[in-house]
């Protein structure tokens, strides 16, 4: 039987950033379909990064408004790549630019789909220990580009699923990577 595969696409629209397209599939049974999908432009991923700083086991979140959700989102620190960047470069850049703090130790993990039915955007998985007793770490000075308002949230590993559970019931709302880690740390600790 042949593979599904997507045989002819066109783009509806395309901003600076961001192109709609409408694909036309083939399943494994020789159907055609009709999809649509957002696709990134100019960038060839992104990083999210899991920064957790040492000695005192915290994770930082950061709270940034998004204009797609219409309201501030609870997250990990994240960015695209810029062409040429390794993800390791992007993700000590971007978490940098977003909290100020400079990493001691990069690990990346490969990249996976963050909304595959909506999107071809992959974002490489980092993480990143931060030794915070470092000079360049003891007060910490972000870079924000001119669309970004950001607040910086240092948060202990082994209160974030009372933190979650508190915000969420308050109507806050978390990015839903963010969110599955807080889940999976609380369902394997038991914190």
């Amino acid at each position: 039987m042949p593979e599904p595969t997507v045989t002819d696409e066109s783009v509806a629209s395309a901003g600076r950033f961001v192109a709609l397209k409408h694909l036309t599939w083939t399943d494994a049974e020789g159907r055609s379909h009709q999809w649509e999908s957002a696709e990134r432009i100019g960038s060839p991923g992104a990083v999210l990064i899991v920064a957790r700083l040492v000695p005192s086991d915290r994770v930082i979140v950061i709270k940034q408004f998004r204009p797609p959700a219409r309201r501030f989102v609870l997250e990990f620190p994240a960015g695209l790549m810029e062409p040429g960047e390794t993800a390791e470069i992007a993700a000590a850049r971007e978490l940098r630019e977003e909290t100020g703090y400079i990493a001691s130790s990069i690990r990346v993990h490969p990249p996976a789909y963050t909304t595959p039915g909506l999107s071809d955007e992959s974002v490489y998985l980092v993480y990143a220990d931060i030794d915070e007793t470092a000079a360049e770490n003891l007060m910490p000075k972000t870079d924000f580009d001119g669309t970004e308002n950001i607040e910086t949230m240092l948060l202990p590993m082994k209160a974030l699923y009372c933190f979650y559970t508190e915000q969420s019931a308050n109507g806050v709302f978390f990015d839903s990577k963010l969110a599955m880690y807080i889940i999976s740390h609380h369902c394997t600790s038991g914190e």
